[in-house]
């Protein structure tokens, strides 16, 4: 007997999208709703294209809508608008969003938010921050006051309906990554919403090749464990979407000007 041929392991099989379907995942728009409609005009372009037999094409967006950039207000209402028109439309929770609902829920345990994005989105809905350095207790909760009251129900509804992960023939596709020692029906928050190097670093195998946003990169990422399409639109000006059909995966991007926090 062979033992070298004993232990040699089949090639890995190629992650196949859902039978019959094409899908697209919209990397971390962060308030760049200028670059959120130049992507919505080049998918509607593609919807009829993309039609199949087993139905209309699948479009994940993978969360962080919100911070940093200067339209989080516009970026949901776009989200809500119904486009782009011809497609089965997935919204997924990010870091981001979870942080402000937290915010407005418990504003001085998350004050935090401010400084990472969260004083673009109060802006974007006509509330001022509080300053992080003087700020009291009291003005943390009259801020999350005026945040709630700013926010309207329709986007307060879209946040509470935002998905966990959702799972598409050999994908999952979730916001940041995954525990890969837990099934994916028994992944915690922590892990969907805020992994980064140890899941990055991880060559631990998982049950489907994830694709995710939150860490961003120079150029979208593929290797056949993961796929990473976070492509830092509100500093780079870059958007990206992957698209999947059968075995193959390709990209979609659209340009604009950088937008940069002030200090």
């Amino acid at each position: 007997m062979n033992l070298l041929r004993m232990f040699e392991r089949p090639p890995p099989r190629a992650a196949k999208f859902a039978e019959g379907r094409v899908g697209y995942a919209v990397g971390d728009i962060h308030g760049r709703a200028d670059l959120l409609a130049l992507l919505l005009d080049r998918l509607e372009g593609c919807a009829e294209v993309d039609q199949r037999p087993a139905g209309a094409p699948f479009l994940i967006f993978l969360g962080d809508y919100v911070d940093r950039g200067p339209e989080s207000h516009t970026v949901i209402e776009l989200l809500l608008s119904g486009r782009p028109a011809g497609y089965e439309r997935r919204y997924l929770r990010g870091n981001h969003e979870q942080i402000m609902q937290a915010f407005m829920d418990d504003p001085v345990a998350t004050r935090a938010w401010v400084l990472q994005g969260g004083a673009e989105t109060m802006l974007a809905y006509g509330v001022t921050p509080p300053s992080p350095m003087t700020a009291t207790e009291e003005d943390w909760h009259a801020a999350a006051t005026a945040l709630r009251a700013a926010v309207p129900q329709t986007h307060i509804d879209f946040l509470n309906g935002l998905e966990r992960y959702v799972a598409l023939g050999d994908y999952a596709f979730v916001h940041a990554g995954v525990d890969p020692a837990r099934s994916l029906e028994q992944q915690a928050d922590e892990d969907l919403y805020w992994a980064r190097e140890r899941f990055i670093a991880s060559r631990r195998p998982f049950s489907h090749r994830v694709v995710h946003g939150h860490t961003p990169v120079d150029k979208p990422y593929v290797d056949e464990r993961r796929i990473a399409v976070d492509t830092g639109a509100y500093a780079s000006g870059t958007l990206t979407a992957a698209r999947f059909e059968d075995e193959d995966v390709s990209f979609v991007s659209v340009s604009s000007r950088p937008v940069f926090r002030a200090p």
